[in-house]
Parts: C-alpha cells; structure tokens; sequence
C-alpha cells in the first residue's frame, strides 16, 4: 500500500502580485486595479500618443514641469477605493516632491496630484464613466477627458462625495481655460488637442 501524497493549501496571489503577473506577460499594456478588479489595457495607437504630446507642449510651455510640479506620463496613482487599487492615468501634474509619496506598487498618494488626463481608446467606458467615481474619490481637483470617439474634451472639476460636481464639456471650435489650481494658467484649444484624430 503507497501513502497518498500530502497537499498544503495552495496560495493564491493577491491583486497586487495578479497584476504584476499580467503586466510581465502583457508587456505594454496598462494593467489597473479599479474597484477591486483588474483592468487590462492594450497599447494605444499612434493619435492617442500624439494627443499627450499636444497637451504637454503647453503644460510645459507654462512651466508645470518646473520646481514646484511636474508633467509626468502613465503614473501610478494608489486609490482609497479599496486595499489594491490603483489606476495610471495617461499624463498627470504631481506636485514636485511626488517621489515622497510613493505608497505601493509604484503608485503614489493621490493627494500629491493636481490633474489627471485621460485620453480615450479602446477603454472607452472605463475612462467616461468609472474613473470619474473613482478620481473624484481620491480627491484629484482636475480630470480632463479627451473623448476622440466623440470629438469633445471635457473638464472635470470640484469632487466631492465619489463625483465631479462641475462637468465642463468643449467642442471644436472652442478654447477653454484650466483651472489654475493646477499651478499656471493654461489655455488650450479642442482643435489643436483633436488634431490627432484628423
């Protein structure tokens, strides 16, 4: 009689090492933890990158990534939402010191952020409609959404309780102002930042 093989209890990963199993074997695509549940992203197409371009011209060109902020692509913002979750918004403005405030899996305290800016793709209804709950949760002043699906770029400001109270949208045609809150005035215009998209 042979003695039957003894099993422990297997171990599962958490959220946080789940995500960066995928992240190693999706290499290039933006894996997120929203609402407790992984999100996978694939790489964006050349417009989506020329539109984070157009809009970091001027954010320099303003002096946001300076000594007192910083412009920054794809970093990870920890979100009070649940004990993992973490989005990595397409282009921010941190405040100088943000390296200060790293918290977990290289996401940073969402209070050090003054802008997200969410350029929509094929993750279309996570950037219209969750990610607004979730940035106005963590306190983020500012979300600006380029929806190049819809042509129109809007404003996000003013969170409080889970939601943007303030929804400015802009079509072409239309300049618009940011919110100095960010740090410096900064004026932009709809056509230059959907130019991509012709």
């Amino acid at each position: 009689m042979s003695a039957a093989a003894v099993e422990g209890p297997i171990e599962q990963p958490t959220l946080l090492e789940a995500a960066e199993l995928i992240s190693q074997q999706l290499v290039g695509h933006r894996v997120e933890i929203i609402g407790g549940q992984i999100t996978v992203t694939p790489p964006a197409d050349g417009p989506h990158g020329e539109v984070l371009t157009d809009l970091m011209i001027p954010l320099w060109a303003a002096g946001l990534h300076g000594e007192t902020s910083k412009v920054v692509q794809a970093i990870g913002l920890w979100l009070p939402g649940g004990p993992s979750d973490y989005a990595v918004p397409d282009l921010s403005v941190v405040d100088a010191d943000y390296r200060d405030h790293l918290i977990e899996h290289n996401s940073y305290d969402p209070a050090v952020f003054r802008l997200v800016v969410e350029v929509t793709s094929s993750n279309y209804m996570a950037d219209v409609k969750i990610k607004p709950m979730v940035y106005a949760d963590a306190g983020i002043p500012v979300y600006l959404i380029v929806d190049r699906r819809n042509l129109k770029v809007m404003v996000l400001t003013d969170p409080q309780d889970g939601e943007y109270r303030v929804h400015a949208v802009h079509h072409p045609g239309q300049s618009f102002a940011l919110p100095e809150s960010i740090g410096a005035p900064v004026t932009l215009s709809v056509d230059a930042v959907l130019a991509a998209k012709k």
